[in-house]
């Protein structure tokens, strides 16, 4: 069985950050958010895996290469334009073989058990399956309307409350018999919510929806990037990090300089070769990137730091995000949600965010 992640999107909603990264590229502890949905699929067995390339493509094939490392075959597909959902997979139909095809969208993070979504499709012999997660605020997706015994009977798209009778969404992993893409256009765009889906219920093809109560996330905007963190870091979701577990749930990395004066409460993650000085003050929900250096008495609390970033002495940072290879001058402060792009400087004393 082989698996396709479209992963071809330009991440605009989690800018300043993918300006010079794709979002499947950004780091999630130290590693590529993309290598955590590798890691899923071969944990389910699958091995194979194709994966839809567009926005800054090298720097996805440079990292990953054939995928041996990781203990994967993984081939590339390489859209010239943007096509869409559906029209992304079918561009790299040379790859697909007589067994169903597992799809996952480029920015979810999520542990489903995938086995067993296989075996339901298997089981209802069904030509597509859709995750589906339950949701409070059913209005910002695209609402799914089943039978009892999962076969799907209608889409709805971004519903008013009136017309929310359901709280069932589409959660972005499919598994589909590789013959549904004959109805797919080849090089146009076309999207699996608007046009497949649709249309394989006109044709009362066999669609069903497999409900699941696993974590979901999706990453695109710089809230839910911390979001993924935090849960990550409270343990709401199952993922491997390369990391040691120490008392309080501390995570750090190899090689990390920690004072014997600075204070560190957790849950927190400190990353490779990471360096805190005297009296430092990591808090809780602050994630440092490798080779990361915080000097004496900086505060850090619910902070992302990408790696090699130096924190100047008396720094305040707290809810906000820093890019890598960045230079926080002494006694800033930042707050408020605030977004750094990679290699900036900022200056001695400099106030950003909501307490300005």
């Amino acid at each position: 069985m082989r698996a396709v992640i479209i992963a071809g999107g330009s991440g605009t909603r989690l800018r300043p950050l993918t300006y010079n990264t794709p979002k499947p590229m950004v780091p999630l502890f130290g590693k590529p958010f993309l290598q955590y949905q590798l890691e899923h699929l071969k944990r389910h067995g699958i091995t194979e895996i194709v994966i839809n390339l567009h926005y800054l493509s090298e720097v996805i094939q440079e990292h990953f290469g054939d995928g041996s490392e990781l203990g994967l075959k993984i081939f590339y597909s390489l859209e010239d334009k943007p096509l869409g959902t559906a029209g992304a997979v079918k561009l790299a139909e040379e790859h697909f073989n007589d067994e169903p095809l597992v799809v996952f969208n480029g920015d979810i993070l999520t542990d489903i058990d995938l086995t067993a979504m296989i075996a339901f499709h298997n089981d209802h012999q069904a030509r597509t399956t859709l995750a589906m997660i339950r949701v409070a605020d059913p209005t910002s997706y695209g609402l799914i309307f089943t039978e009892d015994d999962g076969r799907i009977t209608r889409f709805l798209e971004k519903p008013s409350w009136d017309e929310a009778t359901v709280d069932t969404v589409n959660a972005g992993i499919y598994i589909l018999d590789p013959s549904v893409f004959r109805y797919v256009p080849r090089q146009e765009a076309y999207s699996f919510e608007r046009g497949l889906f649709p249309l394989l219920l006109q044709l009362n093809e066999k669609v069903y929806g497999y409900t699941t109560s696993a974590y979901w996330l999706d990453i695109g905007s710089p809230q839910k990037y911390l979001q993924a963190h935090t849960d990550i870091l409270l343990d709401r979701v199952k993922v491997d990090l390369d990391a040691e577990r120490r008392p309080g749930n501390v995570w750090v990395g190899k090689d990390v300089d920690l004072d014997p004066t600075a204070e560190v409460r957790g849950p927190v993650y400190l990353g490779d070769r990471s360096k805190i000085r005297k009296r430092a003050r990591i808090k809780e929900f602050t994630v440092l990137g490798a080779g990361v250096c915080v000097d004496d008495r900086a505060i850090l609390e619910h902070v992302l730091v990408g790696e090699n970033t130096i924190i100047g002495e008396e720094a305040n940072l707290k809810h906000c995000i820093i890019g890598r290879n960045c230079q926080v001058g002494a006694a800033s402060n930042l707050d408020g949600n605030t977004v750094v792009a990679d290699d900036s400087v900022i200056g001695r004393g400099t106030r950003m965010g909501a307490g300005v």
